[in-house]
């Protein structure tokens, strides 16, 4: 009996029995080692980085130069926000931005801007990086800084003739920022315990 010598002959030899299968599987060839490198793709651009890395944090660390009136932000909420979140941000599709104050301790808790949300400079990240839902970040530096004003505004937060820049988001202490704590997970100080472990891992 001669060993499959092709692929079809193989086949064939499978369909016919295990003892040519057997035969088939001896004569194939190993299969070839993965390569260290592919050789496809290229280094990212400066600015290609630059596109991605846009996150604002807490500290306001990000945010770009620019600014925007609440007036400004008025007319664009009305265009491209209203349609989701209400003409006054009661809410609709989209979540409810605004009121909700002292609401938070109650059995009806009611999470917005204004009544739960820590930072205005987190805020800005947010409609900048995933507003409008049909468009995310469709809007210029100057037009985020104008709806996160007119949303501030909506809450009672500043006032209707405000400019709004990095610094005023800075500046701007949200009611709900003392009602974070810090979440110590995961515990990388302790070793795992295994048995017996009630009582064994102290903060």
């Amino acid at each position: 009996m001669r060993a499959p010598e092709s692929i079809r002959e193989c086949l064939a030899a499978m369909l016919a029995g295990p003892a040519l299968a057997g035969a088939c599987a001896l004569a194939a060839p190993a299969v070839a080692q993965t390569p260290e490198r592919y050789g496809i793709g290229q280094p990212a651009t400066p600015e290609q980085i630059a596109g991605w890395n846009i996150d604002i944090a807490p500290d306001g660390k990000g945010l770009p130069a620019g600014s925007g009136t609440v007036a400004q932000g008025h007319k664009i909420y009305d265009t491209a926000c209203a349609s989701c979140h209400g003409a006054k941000g009661e809410g609709g599709m989209g979540d409810r931005l605004a009121g909700g104050e002292g609401s938070l301790a109650s059995p009806k808790a009611v999470r917005t801007v204004g009544s739960y949300w820590p930072y205005a400079t987190t805020l800005y990240d947010y409609i900048r990086r995933a507003m409008p839902l049909t468009a995310p970040q469709s809007l210029s530096s100057d037009e985020v800084y104008a709806v996160t004003g007119y949303v501030l505004y909506l809450n009672g937060l500043v006032k209707e003739d405000a400019r709004i820049d990095a610094q005023a988001i800075r500046d701007l202490k949200m009611p709900n920022r003392d009602g974070f704590v810090d979440d110590p997970r995961p515990d990388v100080r302790h070793t795992a315990c295994m048995k017996d472990c009630e009582g064994a891992i102290t903060p």
